[in-house]
């Protein structure tokens, strides 16, 4: 007959130990540049904040004139915004910029 195991699983509670966590490194997550090694530019941080804002106005200004040109215009650099790190202006410029569009191609036909 085989003895049998007794160090996994242990039964009693008495005995409840994380196995492993002396041994494994905590994990490390840094968003800064100079920790991931990329160089960032002196201004790129405050022109993705200008591009955010620059959509943002756009899409506002596309529910009220020329939603056709302004409308797509404000998607794409919401797009530009949102993938550079600006996600709630770039978001928001992008929402404004599709609503303004789909909503001349609907109120259209009301209008002639």
């Amino acid at each position: 007959m085989r003895p049998r195991r007794v160090d996994y699983p242990r039964k009693a509670p008495e005995h409840r130990e994380e196995y492993a966590s002396e041994i494994s490194p905590l994990p490390v997550r840094s968003t800064s540049p100079a920790d991931s090694g990329e160089r960032v530019a002196d201004g790129e941080g405050e022109a993705n904040k200008t591009a955010g804002y620059a959509g943002l106005v756009l899409g506002i200004a596309s529910l009220f004139i020329w939603p056709v040109i302004l409308g797509p215009s404000a998607a794409v650099l919401g797009y530009y915004a949102y993938n550079k790190g600006r996600k709630t202006a770039g978001g928001w410029a992008i929402g404004l910029g599709i609503v303004a569009t789909l909503s001349y191609f609907v109120m259209i036909p009301f209008a002639r």
